[in-house]
């Protein structure tokens, strides 16, 4: 009897310690699992997870699949697998159809100042990223700095991360014209340092019709523009007449139509139009329409960022010698000071949005890549390629293989699709990493001939763009209705008046396009976007 007691009492022992053992093991695993809640498995020390995972990912800037060198290291590096939705179309539209379907992929990449953002932001289709951030993005916090407080909604959260951030020195807009023609029809500005007056701009371009009426048996046109670009065709006009966001009329912010120099430059449009000068269907151009065409080789001039020409540059090096590209030149209406034109309008908070979705099932594993990539290995990654195949460190600097900037100067194009170099811009960077080399390999480490022209031309007319950004109506107000009418009055005014058959009837359809303006309720929408303009400036300042 004594001895079953003594049994009985040790086995309570046992199961008393079994008890205690496992719940004392059950708040250890609690601790840890708090600080890798959702981190897809995870270690017990904060370890970024390397599990496999797949995400989906709408880029608009392309469809191609995520198959290239690069985009193997990336996975290999972080477990993570993008499966990139954006398909052949036009983004904004599958963009709107994904917020009225609920059909969202994990993330997304917009156009940064597009109403699209505001508009997901608002049905609650994206996610805040602060506690994200905060938990698993200590990159992020380094690279993107004040970025952050810059780019936050009205709700003082941060519901995207730019690409492209950080204010640098380089043009946007230009003339960019086949230099080989400007060698001989005026040969004193053809290496560039001297801009072109609005009079010699249009002289040219009649100069450059009546020696080649025909290029290898095709009508040449002088001025051409992407009629899918709106902003890149305007946006040159008005840097040659130092045009701002907005028109700043004393103490009010106003619609940049209103500033008397830009009926000045529709009119000079209209002449250019009139002359024969200007494409008859630069308005009706699509972008790929447009790039053929420049790369026939029978047009001199276009409109627009210098880079935008690259695919069609690439084409006439190959085909008709390097001066046969268009390089980037300045044009300076009458009395403007040189100085003060504005081509390069540059936001330092970057071009484009990149968001987490509310479908996104693993939000803490995503900010994880995220952190990765934006990070300076991440950015070299990205841009340089795969060190020891692409690139190698010596002495402390990165240092890329001769063939890996051939491969750019052949077919940047190819090479960026081959490789993945360059090729996923996400979570980018301007400037240079902590060795002084620029994280943009093929944009910034080497110029090409046509990135010198700009930078000696228009270097001097970058300015940060940031503050004149979003001061629009809330989505979904009366003004925010207002706003959408008056920009389409305007749009559609003026290509109509620069197409006009006169002066007389250009001015007439800018005359009505004002009156139609106030009818819509433009002083409404101006009244906002002073306040906020005035706030703004206080809260950086």
């Amino acid at each position: 009897m004594r001895a079953k007691k003594w049994l009985l009492t040790l086995l309570t022992v046992i199961v008393v310690l079994s008890v205690l053992s496992a719940c004392g093991s059950a708040n250890s695993n609690a601790g840890n699992g708090n600080a890798n809640a959702g981190a897809g498995g995870g270690e017990a020390s904060g370890e970024p997870s390397t599990e496999p995972i797949t995400l989906t990912f709408f880029d608009k800037n392309t469809g191609d699949k995520f198959d290239n060198a690069v985009a193997a290291e990336i996975t290999k590096r972080t477990g993570v697998t993008i499966e990139i939705q954006q398909p052949t179309g036009n983004p904004t539209e599958k963009l709107n159809l994904m917020l009225a379907s609920d059909d969202l992929p994990d993330l997304i990449m917009f156009e940064r100042s597009s109403d699209l953002v505001t508009k997901y932001i608002e049905s609650g289709a994206i996610v805040p990223l602060n506690e994200l951030i905060e938990k698993y993005g200590p990159n992020v916090t380094e690279m993107y700095g004040d970025v952050l407080n810059k780019t936050r909604y009205k709700d003082g959260k941060n519901y995207y991360l730019s690409n492209w951030y950080g204010l640098e020195n380089e043009p946007v807009f230009g003339f960019n014209m086949r230099k080989d023609i400007v060698k001989e029809l005026a040969p004193s500005k053809a290496e560039g340092g001297e801009p072109f007056t609005a009079g010699e701009f249009k002289q040219l371009l009649a100069d450059f019709k009546a020696k080649y009426p025909q290029i290898d048996g095709k009508e040449t046109i002088a001025l051409t523009m992407d009629g899918e670009n709106f902003g890149g065709t305007f946006g040159t006009f008005k840097g040659m007449f130092g045009l701002m966001p907005f028109y700043e009329n004393e103490d009010k912010l106003q619609f940049d139509v209103k500033n008397p120099k830009y009926r000045e430059m529709i009119l000079y449009m209209n002449d250019l139009f009139r002359a024969g000068l200007m494409d008859k269907e630069w308005a009706i151009n699509k972008r790929q329409v447009w790039e053929q065409k420049l790369a026939t080789g029978t047009v001199f001039s276009t409109t627009g960022a210098y880079w935008d020409a690259g695919a069609a540059n690439t084409i006439l090096k190959k085909d008709r010698g390097e001066e046969s590209q268009l390089f980037p030149y300045k044009v300076v209406a009458d009395g403007v000071d040189p100085a003060k034109t504005t081509y390069g309008g540059r936001s330092s908070l970057g071009w484009d949005a990149i968001t987490i979705t509310k479908k996104n099932k693993d939000p803490e594993r995503t900010m994880q890549l995220i952190d990765f990539l934006a990070s300076e290995e991440g950015q070299y990654l990205l841009m340089w390629g795969i060190e020891g195949q692409h690139w190698d460190l010596k002495d402390g600097k990165h240092v890329p293989r001769p063939e890996t900037l051939q491969g750019f100067k052949d077919d940047w194009n190819a090479y960026t699709k081959e490789t993945g170099i360059r090729k996923w811009t996400w979570f980018i960077k301007n400037g240079a990493g902590k060795d002084g080399t620029p994280y943009d390999l093929p944009g910034r480490y080497e110029r090409q001939a046509v990135d010198k022209m700009a930078l000696k031309n228009l270097s001097d007319t970058v300015y940060d763009s940031a503050i004149y950004e979003g001061l629009g109506p809330q989505g979904g107000t009366p003004e925010a209705l207002n706003e959408q009418k008056v920009n389409d009055i305007v749009k559609q005014a003026l290509t109509k008046a620069v197409m006009a058959k006169s002066a007389d009837e250009a001015n007439g359809i800018f005359d009505k396009m004002l009156s139609d303006m106030k009818a819509a309720g433009d002083e409404k929408v101006e009244a906002i976007y002073t306040e906020n303009y005035k706030t703004r400036s206080e809260l950086w300042q």
